[in-house]
């Protein structure tokens, strides 16, 4: 308790000692008094609180992109090009203009997590993207950093059939100097991370990926995803050191970790940065919301404050 706090309540203990019996005295001395010992209270409550609560400021120094979609389709904030982008495929990526450029693809008023999201009504085939350049923390060397989002649906009914990838980091394709997350095309469907260097090193033959035993002992895959109709699911990814003789990755759903950590990632991660690029909802049906990029592996402790975290990144600015 604080000095102030003790301060008052001796007031209090002296009048009654006093033998204080005027009513008068009694109120007028009383009515301040709670008042102060109420304002003392609550700040005393609420500094607890926030000294539970994790510093985001270095999170916030972290943050090389965010997206809302409360003000529209481009970031809120960003390092590199703030704004979304649509060409009518990723083999079209240059001619691509800025805006939401599918018809199916909206903003949609006070559906997200926070505010409004990004909602995909059918399957997305066309290429609806932020710039790398800038906005991810790239490095051919050692190239760590976070993705996180939220997302919004049940995939045993929402999506069309086929693989689908909410999200994808790449100048190229899923499978070439990639960091991604997917729904398999088979029910019930896994809910799966990949990150896989250039392709020309970890599968010279191009063998399918799906019968590639290599592929299927990389990625992390989720037998029973929590994804549900009215109900929001946090995504994140973490990774660190790719490129380099040892990378890692870690996912995380609704700020847990999967049991199991991608290691040993040792393939080059090459890239032409003119056509890097944040891809969001390929052949996605459902809501995404609150886009966040870090530039390093976020720490358990910081994912689970990101999760948590009021408002969520936009609490920040």
């Amino acid at each position: 308790m604080s000095p102030c706090t003790r301060n008052t309540l001796a007031a209090i203990v002296v009048l009654v000692a006093a033998g204080c019996q005027s009513e008068d005295v009694a109120e007028e001395v009383a009515a301040p008094v709670a008042e102060e010992v109420a304002d003392e209270v609550a700040d005393e409550v609420a500094d607890e609180v926030a000294d539970e609560v994790a510093d985001p400021s270095p999170l916030k120094a972290s943050v090389t992109l965010h997206a809302s979609f409360d003000h529209g389709a481009d970031a809120d904030f960003a390092l590199g090009d703030a704004l979304l982008y649509t060409a009518p495929s990723y083999d079209a990526q240059d001619e691509a203009e800025p805006g939401i450029g599918n018809p199916d693809v909206a903003i949609a008023a006070g559906a997200g997590r926070f505010g409004d999201a990004l909602e995909f009504k059918a399957k997305n085939t066309h290429a609806i993207f932020y710039k790398a350049d800038q906005n991810v923390a790239h490095s051919t060397s050692n190239w760590s950093g976070t993705v996180s989002f939220w997302l919004s649906l049940d995939p045993a009914v929402d999506l069309a059939p086929g693989f689908c990838d909410p999200i994808q980091v790449t100048d190229s394709a899923y499978n070439d100097a990639a960091v991604w997350v997917d729904f398999t095309r088979d029910a019930p469907r896994q809910f799966r991370l990949g990150i896989f260097g250039d392709l020309e090193v970890w599968n010279p033959e191009n063998l399918s990926a799906n019968d590639f035993p290599f592929f299927l002992e990389r990625v992390i895959a989720v037998d029973e995803p929590p994804f549900a109709t009215g109900e929001w699911t946090h995504v994140v990814i973490t990774f660190s050191g790719l490129g380099g003789s040892s990378g890692t990755a870690n996912l995380y759903l609704n700020g847990q970790a999967e049991a199991k950590t991608m290691t040993g990632v040792e393939e080059p991660f090459t890239w032409d940065m003119s056509r890097g690029a944040v891809r969001l909802g390929v052949n996605y049906v459902g809501l995404f919301d609150e886009l966040s990029l870090f530039d390093r592996a976020l720490t358990a402790e910081e994912v689970q404050t990101l999760y948590e975290l009021p408002g969520g990144v936009g609490s920040f600015y």
